[in-house]
């Protein structure tokens, strides 16, 4: 009957968790059986695909959550943190201000990698071999996106980011247990070298190409991929923060106090001589 109202209840809709007094249930198992029974990549993998995993699956995702925890102060995400922190925010407040500089330049390309194979990857589907799909790939993305290639080259790692081989290893030993199927792995290899082809030089696979080939083989959604970084990243947001409380300070910024900043605007006693 159209305008009749609908119970309190209807107001929110989930699938994800059942609660009622003395009883909690995740995915429609109990909370009591989940715990000590599932690994927190476990967990995550319930929460947001609706199943439990393998433990061949979770220990993968594991070692993509695992190698994106921290990248030092001189990541803007951790710089915020401490800085917060400094200002006097409390590790919540830490927390939040560096997840919220996650985003498409910092931290979120993974999101977008995972967008890109998965365009190379519908062209291999369609009888296009792996390196002129990646190819004609990188031209649409740079063509349509922007002239970055995301999940490649590294301002600080070079020639090549150590934790792109180890993972993209792991991939390759999944892959030849059953785990994954491997596809995305020579996928991302092939974006490798069509760049490395192109630039003449190597253009290293960073932390967010390498989990990003990890969340594509795992069937993880580009935009979890993002979550799932700031989910790992957080664990050295936390970890900075803290330590940051410990070393104390007091409002501190980007820089020490005696270097300035470039001022390039009008001077009105230089305009006056």
């Amino acid at each position: 009957m159209s305008g009749e109202k609908t119970d309190v209840s209807d107001w929110w809709s989930t699938e994800i968790i059942d609660m009622a007094p003395g009883q909690i249930r995740f995915r429609g198992q109990a909370i009591e059986d989940l715990i000590g029974s599932v690994s927190f990549p476990q967990m995550i993998w319930l929460m947001t695909r609706g199943e439990l995993p393998s433990q061949e699956q979770a220990t993968l995702l594991e070692c993509a959550l695992v190698a994106a925890v921290d990248h030092g102060p001189q990541a803007p995400s951790i710089a915020a943190a401490r800085m917060a922190v400094t200002c006097g925010l409390g590790l919540n407040g830490a927390m939040a201000s560096a997840v919220n500089m996650l985003d498409d330049v910092h931290g979120g390309a993974g999101e977008q990698a995972v967008e890109l194979y998965g365009w190379i990857g519908e062209a291999v589907s369609n009888g296009v071999e792996n390196e002129e799909a990646a190819a004609q790939m990188i031209d649409r993305w740079q063509k349509t996106r922007t002239a970055f290639v995301p999940g490649f080259g590294h301002r600080f790692h070079k020639p090549e980011d150590p934790r792109a081989p180890r993972l993209l290893g792991l991939v390759d030993e999944a892959a030849l247990a059953g785990t994954v199927s491997g596809r995305f792995a020579k996928i991302g290899r092939a974006v490798q070298h069509v760049l490395n082809t192109r630039k003449g030089k190597p253009v290293p696979m960073n932390i967010d190409g390498a989990t990003a080939v990890i969340y594509a083989e795992l069937g993880f959604a580009g935009p979890l991929a993002r979550g799932l970084f700031c989910l790992s990243r957080s664990v050295g947001v936390i970890a900075h923060a803290w330590e940051q409380m410990q070393q104390g300070g007091r409002n501190k910024g980007p820089t020490p106090p005696s270097y300035r900043w470039t001022y390039t605007g009008p001077n009105p006693i230089e305009d006056k001589r």
